[in-house]
């Protein structure tokens, strides 16, 4: 074997396992923000669900990285959209929500 041939060889078995490493790590990391987004979403539903003004149902939360939030869907007054946004905003998580709620009288 050639100098230069078995130098790129001790070379890239050197870097192999750092590479494996790294892409394994982000796969986990991707995996991890999954979990703690939904977690987020839960609770806030949770917290539309236990209160009497806000449509658990009506309302749509979607947690993207870093806990931001966005509201959309449908509410019956700017008072339930209102008490949605405070209450996503209180949870634990959530560094901002966008509010896309449409408020909708019957």
């Amino acid at each position: 074997m050639n100098l230069p041939l078995a130098t790129a060889f001790v070379i890239g078995a050197l870097f192999a396992p750092a590479a494996a490493y790294a892409a394994d790590n982000t796969i986990t990391r991707s995996a991890n923000d999954a979990v703690v987004e939904s977690s987020v979403t839960i609770k806030i539903k949770s917290e539309f669900a236990k209160d009497k003004t806000v449509s658990a149902t009506n309302i749509k939360v979607d947690t993207e990285d870093g806990g931001v939030v966005t509201l959309s869907g449908n509410a019956k007054s700017k008072a339930e959209a209102d008490q949605a946004v405070r209450l996503a905003r209180n949870t634990k998580g959530v560094t901002s929500v966008k509010n896309e709620i449409s408020v909708q009288p019957k």
